[in-house]
């Protein structure tokens, strides 16, 4: 058998590849950064087209780097950012706009009207989510509702819907000459469209927002007993291997942590942050603010189920920092400037830059930095910018233990931040619990070549798994329980200034 498993994480800011060895080490990469498309206030694109070239071209690189070829790949596994919704046309394989992106509020009037008059209602019980501008479904209405020829297209069967999984799946295995159409069942869980207890797209759901079913993808298995197809000869890794794993980025990175019993969770810093508890086979509705979604479905079992608590804004406010304001020159770059103060200076930051998801899901907030006076310099803004990412964090924390009864022991944490060793201190303090990273902190593409391995035996079970995880570093609280409750105190109070700032 090949003696390696590739993966593809198809993320918010950039575009991955890696390549795993059977002790789920990795053996070579290669990423890119792809463009983040700001046409007016509250709209964030990705170029679908740019994303395609940006996945060609690390996986082409990552096996000229590590000189390897298709035949040394038992599979393919595909992970990718959420909700993020793109239409494209079957036939030509052009996408009929940008994709619009998870982060995205232009449709917050969309959101606000399901709320007002009992569909939300509705779409709580059947799709485990609030209404909210986050989620897939209302911005595949607003494409079909905005853009020239989609919906004529769409009911004729020729307008194709994904989420970037979808997308990539699609012209990995041929594109407008036989590429594959699907999805996996923790995509369809974020789109406000599929029924968590069917695990299919509920008619009653389409038609909260007049969208033709032939339109969306079939719905399979995380880690289907059948792969979803083969690459091409045509394509970057240019042979046949089996794609034979498919999970959105937070329910891949619960994989690559190996949390796959109930009461473990795991929290991704990445663009956002997002925490996630493993629920086993139990439905749990949240009565907190966090969200039902499917964790991972393997094979022929029955579907996982987890609690989620999703925060918008994380890494990108220190990107925000690099990009917009200029005063830092690389995320890097924070921690040091933070580590030049011992403390935020009374200053808080609240990056409400998309609103507050959980455990708020105010569409009406926006972001604010308060507490400013004349002392305070940029090395207080990053300090409050890692502060921030850590307050959201514990917020969830709290909300999790309120929905599940499960104290929280230990925080396992994964992801780009994560390298960031003063803002794992901060959040160790905040949460008054050790904070621990493994080994292969990328465990959101770990987790998608987990779940192909497994498919095709390149694992045998996820015991294998199991054993493949070590812990890395860990962080202890290093202040008192007072100092704590201060400082999560003003954070509370900042957030309360964001709120009713714009009319939904």
């Amino acid at each position: 058998m090949a003696d390696f498993v590739a993966s593809i994480d198809q993320g918010t800011t950039s575009t991955r590849a890696m390549i795993f060895n059977h002790r789920g080490e990795e053996v070579g990469r290669h990423q890119l950064e792809h463009q983040q498309l700001l046409p007016r206030a509250g709209w964030v694109e990705h170029n679908p087209v740019e994303i395609w070239e940006r996945t060609w071209s690390v996986l082409a690189t990552s096996l000229n780097v590590t000189g390897l070829s298709s035949g040394d790949l038992a599979a393919v596994g595909v992970t990718n950012q959420r909700e993020t919704t793109l239409v494209w046309n079957r036939h030509t394989g052009r996408p009929y706009c940008n994709a619009i992106v998870w982060q995205d509020t232009r449709t917050d009037k969309i959101a606000a009207a399901l709320d007002r008059d009992g569909r939300g209602d509705v779409i709580r019980e059947k799709a485990g989510l609030p209404p909210a501008t986050y989620f897939s479904g209302g911005k595949l209405q607003w494409i079909l509702e905005n853009i020239d020829g989609v919906r004529r297209d769409a009911e004729n069967g020729d307008a194709l819907f994904g989420t970037p999984d979808s997308w990539v799946i699609w012209n990995l295995t041929g594109g407008i000459r036989g590429g594959v159409h699907v999805t996996d069942v923790t995509n369809a869980s974020r789109t406000m469209l599929m029924n968590l207890e069917t695990l299919d797209w509920d008619d009653e759901l389409l038609s909260f927002f007049s969208i033709p079913r032939q339109m969306l993808p079939p719905i399979k298995a995380s880690s289907p007993v059948e792969p979803f197809g083969v690459t091409t000869h045509m394509g970057p890794l240019g042979g046949e291997v089996p794609i034979a794993g498919d999970l959105g980025d937070q329910q891949a990175a619960m994989v690559g942590q190996v949390c796959l019993s109930p009461g473990e969770a795991k929290n991704t810093y990445g663009t956002g942050n997002f925490l996630l508890l493993n629920t086993g086979e139990e439905l749990v509705r949240s009565r907190n603010g966090l969200l039902t979604t499917v964790c991972y479905q393997f094979g022929d079992n029955k579907p996982v189920y987890a609690l989620e608590g999703s925060i918008a804004v994380t890494g990108s406010a220190v990107q925000w920092l690099r990009d917009q304001l200029g005063i830092i020159s690389g995320a890097a770059q924070s921690e040091d400037l933070a580590r030049q103060v011992e403390d935020n200076g009374g200053v808080y930051f609240v990056p409400a830059f998309s609103g507050l998801f959980a455990p708020y899901w105010r569409s009406d907030a926006r972001g604010a930095i308060v507490g400013l006076s004349r002392f305070n310099t940029n090395a207080h803004l990053a300090r409050a910018t890692l502060e921030a990412i850590c307050y959201q964090s514990r917020e969830v924390v709290e909300a999790m233990e309120a929905d599940s009864g499960v104290h929280l022991e230990v925080l396992k944490v994964d992801g780009g931040i994560t390298a960031n060793k003063l803002c794992m201190q901060i959040q160790a303090d905040t949460l008054g619990v050790d904070v621990v990273r493994p080994v292969v902190a990328e465990t959101t593409a770990l987790g998608a070549a987990y779940a192909a391995g497994l498919a095709v035996g390149f694992w045998k079970d996820v015991d294998d798994l199991r054993r493949n995880w070590q812990e890395d570093e860990r962080w202890s609280s290093s202040i008192s329980e007072e100092q704590r409750a201060h400082g999560f105190a003003g954070w509370k109070k900042a957030v309360q200034r964001t709120l009713d700032w714009v009319e939904v």
